[in-house]
């Protein structure tokens, strides 16, 4: 390999963020060729972990910084949300997520690169494609060692995570979170609530915050969010809930 093309790749690589992918794209536009990509690979510079993305030779990737690269690099609307990422907040003391399911969110049309999807992360990934909540509303910062991510703040992680249930997620557990959840800011709740286009998200939502009797909930006008009309069944032989009109498990009746 050219000097030239050492100090073209190390310059890169000084860039470079410890446990993140590095995208052959990204790669291109920072001036590194695919036949370059080629060469580094060959010289041990870098490895593959899948078609069009690398890592730095002998350095381990975690699924954050997968997600990283999918948001920073390829410009991906894609989010870590529900249980990850309340546990990644301090917010599901139970949660191990060394045992459980990484949940990832986007719109409707997203798609995870085959790249992301073929290596072996060592968690269950579940990616949701959804349009019940608007792309980047209440999605907060999260600082990872030495490189950020955007997740979901408490407020729309546990709306997705009601929005899993019951089919994918625990109601009782879902229950047990928005216990825990006693300091949500109602201006962002707000907010949420009046966007979310689920009406079974929504009342189960409000539902288990007045079970919780947070006091947040009290900064909150119901009368401007649109809980629908008619009954919703949530669960099946589950008990009615005459003032959200939804059936609900009988632990919580």
């Amino acid at each position: 390999m050219s000097t030239q093309n050492e100090q073209k790749l190390k310059k890169v690589l000084d860039s470079h963020l410890t446990g993140t992918v590095v995208l052959a794209k990204w790669l291109q536009s920072m001036g590194i060729s695919r036949e370059l990509q080629k060469r580094y690979r060959q010289s041990g510079w870098l490895e593959s972990v899948g078609t069009g993305a690398f890592r730095r030779s002998g350095e381990k990737v975690t699924w954050q910084g997968a997600l990283y690269a999918m948001q920073t690099q390829a410009k991906l609307p894609i989010h870590a949300g529900a249980l990850t990422a309340l546990s990644m907040q301090g917010l599901a003391h139970y949660f191990r997520v060394s045992e459980e399911t990484v949940f990832l969110f986007s719109p409707q049309q997203t798609l995870l690169p085959r790249w992301f999807k073929n290596y072996s992360w060592g968690y269950p990934i579940q990616h949701s494609k959804t349009s019940f909540l608007p792309q980047g509303l209440g999605l907060t910062v999260r600082e990872e060692r030495n490189f950020t991510i955007n997740i979901s703040a408490p407020e729309r992680a546990l709306l997705e995570c009601l929005y899993l249930s019951p089919r994918k997620l625990d109601l009782i557990e879902c229950y047990h979170l928005m216990e825990g959840l006693s300091n949500l800011r109602p201006k962002v709740v707000q907010a949420l609530l009046e966007k979310c286009n689920s009406v079974k998200v929504k009342r189960l939502f409000l539902f288990m915050a007045s079970r919780a009797q947070h006091q947040w909930l009290n900064f909150i006008d119901q009368n401007r969010i649109d809980l629908g009309k008619g009954d919703r069944s949530v669960v099946s032989g589950g008990v009615y809930n005459s003032d959200f009109q939804i059936s609900i498990p009988k632990e919580l009746a």
